[in-house]
């Protein structure tokens, strides 16, 4: 009998040697040889180690060399009880699995002592520049031995520890698959994107670390996880970190206001046309998948483009009242001098925000240098708020506040509890409670998106 030979191909495991079945391997008929994902690497070798069948591993791992990936500054990396915690549990399964934390308690560091954990070629994969650029900075800190490389924003440098963008990762997965002992998933839901699940699945890594605040997704694509990471190790709330004192202690609240009665006839007016839409068409909109049904309807259909166009205007109207701005003037003039991060769903309503009140702005459309000028004035003192949409959600490093208030959103739990954890940085003084507002319109669909926001989350 041929001896087994495994080798790496652009993001898949060959094996030859005439063996007719190997477990999450099939036939590729352009060669005749079993072929399986990357991923499937450790299942493969384990079973031929199980079936005692001898084979050759022909540099399926061929590491990029790290003789020096070793953290000389471990002294200044302390983990917390939980984070400790979370380290033990990932290398008990493994060292595969995912850690769900909050915004603020300190993700970042549990995979700065994965990759000392590992030693050896770590790959961390993330959703934006910004965030590639926090985790370079705290790794080139940790680990002065070794260069910090960099994959995306227009750098291609490939190093032991390298840090990539989830675009950029996606791109180079079938040439870099098999040069990475650790990948490290941060923000991890986004793994669950169609494209962005590939990476997982070309890569042989062994060692995987997913890291977030919010792991569910509403696709509920979250349920490949275990397969493409490992299953969670470690979670926790942040009502229990804030209890341990390790996150500031917080109180949300919501404010219900009254719409203008011109608003609220404009509105009833434009969902009352909606409900007649959906009946015509006898769609009920409890259904699961029923709204993206509707979407697609749409395209060819007048009663359905009716029916979405109406809601849209409804549900603008409720989310730009103009009783949410003289609610906010209140909680302003009620919280002089105290640090607000302002969310809004949409840029009109940012914009308009800014010029009522002159606070700085954060949009997409900000330049680098409007954003990190935004954000040093806030952290410094010369803003005491700034005014958002989503750009500050995810992946960018916002000074500490004291003051949240959305005056818009979507019912997105995790938009919900990312917002909610640029509070929760612990504050000098342990009796300051970070506050959370939430200004709804009475009587209108919003009170619904409010508790639907609020109803995954745990702390």
């Amino acid at each position: 009998m041929l001896k087994t030979i495994l080798r790496y191909d652009k993001g898949t495991i060959i094996i030859t040697g005439g063996i007719p079945h190997i477990p999450f391997a099939t036939v590729d008929p352009r060669t005749n040889h079993l072929r399986a994902l990357a991923l499937h690497y450790q299942n493969i070798t384990e079973y031929l180690k199980q079936s005692e069948i001898e084979y050759d591993d022909n540099n399926v791992l061929d590491l990029i060399p790290s003789p020096n990936i070793n953290n000389k500054h471990s002294h200044l990396l302390t983990l917390r009880d939980y984070q400790q915690k979370a380290l033990d549990r990932w290398v008990n399964a493994g060292k595969r699995g995912c850690v769900v934390l909050p915004t603020g308690s300190g993700k970042t560091v549990i995979g700065v002592k994965a990759i000392e954990t590992v030693n050896a070629a770590s790959l961390i994969i993330v959703p934006t520049i910004d965030l590639m650029d926090q985790w370079t900075s705290v790794l080139s800190k940790y680990f002065t031995n070794v260069k910090i490389g960099n994959l995306g924003g227009g750098s291609d440098d490939i190093q032991a520890i390298t840090v990539s963008t989830y675009d950029s990762a996606y791109i180079r997965a079938t040439s870099l698959g098999n040069k990475f002992a650790l990948i490290i998933f941060d923000e991890l839901h986004h793994l669950g994107a169609p494209g962005y699940r590939s990476i997982a699945e070309q890569f042989v890594s062994p060692f995987r670390l997913g890291l977030t605040a919010t792991i569910e997704r509403e696709d509920e694509m979250h349920k490949e996880f275990p397969r493409l990471v490992g299953g969670i190790v470690f979670e926790a709330h942040s009502i229990d970190l804030a209890k341990a004192k390790h996150l500031a202690s917080y109180k949300i609240e919501r404010r219900l206001v009254d719409m203008t009665p011109e608003e609220y006839e404009d509105y009833k007016n434009n969902f009352s046309i909606y409900q007649t839409c959906l009946q015509r068409m006898g769609l009920k909109m409890n259904r699961q998948g029923a709204f993206r049904r509707l979407i697609m309807m749409s395209g060819r259909s007048m009663t359905a483009r009716q029916a979405i166009l109406a809601r849209n205007k409804a549900m603008d109207i409720a989310l730009n009242s103009r009783s949410k701005i003289e609610e906010l003037k209140k909680i302003l003039s009620q919280n002089k001098g105290i640090k607000t991060i302002i969310f809004t769903q949409h840029n009109k309503l940012v914009y308009e925000i800014s010029d009522r009140f002159l606070i700085p702005f954060i949009t997409y459309k900000s330049s680098k240098e409007e954003r990190q000028d935004a954000l040093n004035g806030f952290r410094d003192g010369r803003y005491n708020a700034i005014v958002t949409s989503k750009v500050l959600d995810e992946g960018v490093d916002v000074p500490d506040a004291q003051l949240g208030i959305i005056v818009s959103g979507t019912g997105s739990s995790r938009e919900f509890i990312q917002r909610l954890g640029r509070l929760l940085r612990p504050k000098q003084d342990s009796n300051i409670k970070a506050k959370f507002i939430e200004i709804v319109s009475s009587g209108t669909r919003e009170m619904g998106t409010s508790l639907k926001r609020k109803r995954a989350f745990k702390g």
